[in-house]
């Protein structure tokens, strides 16, 4: 068996001078005994497919509610993790950058999301600022990984590397809020992965399930340049648009972060967390390509009828269950709130935010019903 120092030192002399190694690093909140066969990035992915907040995903929207009940084609939150994390891999991997570690904040960016996508983020927010205060999932996936899964009676989380948490901490998508759990440097360059490589994934497959559902159209679509582009490069191989749409983004982000990492002198992680501007990024004329198209999506498909009228039932859905549990807290959520020695309103939300969709439909049922 390879001794993991010298696996280690291997691992590393492929990365630039600007990577994050792997290691040590910046370590754990409570120190634990390394492993003997496994780097502690590939441990933290480990721990982080293994949580029941990640076999949840597979029963929460992307943004279709409960698929419509017609297909099983439709991505869900856990196909969409899969996708960010394998795009984020490709890229680390191309950029000479950690691997490990972008595919360990891809894997855990959207436990903390909510059932029934962002119509739910929406609803537990509103439910939120009655009390002063406001819920975004990336908040909240870092407060599942650090407070709310169990894997130790020592200590609370899953005591994941300060690389992860700082890489959740400054994970941000065209759908986030600005949050106030900030570090006081900019992110890694595997954290800016991720954040790209989710732009990328939910475009790409949110025009696919568009198209596959109906509610866009191909012919309509193509008037747009990003998708006229991908369309004529799908027809020339025989791939589909998806595909297609990933490799441009791909392909553009590649030129444009070599461009701006020679422009700011980049040659240290140092240089990266001095940085003020991002520095894995799309070009110029891409942003405004992706940008009309992202307008066109939120338009057309997002805010269609179709998958609105949905959206609206799942908010419905968690509004009755918030005003029910404050009334009557079920035995799970005073558990919750005891554990986390937190208040009755951040336990309910915590219960909530942790639940799949038909879980939370199953739980309106059974509390109309009493």
């Amino acid at each position: 068996m390879k001794n993991l120092k010298a696996l280690i030192s291997g691992m590393n002399s492929l990365l630039s001078s600007y990577a994050i190694p792997h290691g040590t690093g910046l370590g754990r909140n409570h120190e634990e005994k390394e492993d003997e066969t496994r780097t502690p990035f590939q441990r933290d992915r480990d721990r982080i497919i293994h949580t029941q907040a990640f076999r949840r995903l597979k029963h929460k929207t992307q943004v279709f509610v409960g698929n419509r009940g017609l297909s099983d084609h439709y991505r869900t939150r856990l196909t969409h993790t899969m996708e960010v994390a394998q795009i984020s891999r490709d890229m680390a991997r191309t950029l000479s950058l950690n691997e490990d570690l972008a595919e360990c904040i891809a894997l855990a960016h959207d436990l903390g999301h909510t059932p029934f996508g962002h119509a739910g983020e929406e609803a537990i927010n509103e439910e939120m600022q009655r009390f002063g205060k406001e819920f975004e999932h990336n908040n909240q996936s870092l407060r599942t990984v650090t407070i709310l899964e169990e894997r130790s009676n020592k200590y609370n989380g899953l005591n994941l590397n300060q690389e992860v948490l700082e890489g959740l901490m400054k994970h941000r998508t065209s759908f986030d809020s600005p949050s106030d759990t900030e570090i006081p440097r900019s992110p890694s360059l595997e954290a800016q992965i991720v954040n790209l490589a989710d732009e990328i994934a939910y475009t790409s497959h949110d025009i696919d399930d568009g198209i596959r559902s109906g509610i866009l159209n191909s012919d309509e679509l193509v008037k747009l340049s990003l998708f006229a582009r991908a369309k004529e490069l799908s027809d020339a191989s025989g791939t589909e648009v998806k595909s297609s749409v990933i490799h441009i983004l791909v392909i553009d982000a590649y030129s444009e972060t070599e461009k701006r990492l020679k422009e700011a002198n980049i040659s240290s992680l140092e240089d990266v967390y001095a940085a003020k501007n991002d520095l894995i990024a799309f070009s110029a004329s891409t942003t405004q390509e992706l940008k009309g198209l992202r307008e066109y999506l939120f338009s057309n498909f997002y805010n269609s009828p179709e998958v609105l009228v949905n959206s609206n039932k799942g908010k419905e859905i968690i509004q009755v269950l918030f005003s029910d549990y404050e009334k009557n807290p079920p035995e799970k959520v005073l558990e919750l709130q005891e554990r986390t020695n937190g208040s009755l309103d951040e336990s309910i939300k915590d219960y909530i935010a942790g639940m799949t969709d038909n879980f939370a439909m199953e739980s309106v049922s059974k509390a109309s019903n009493t």
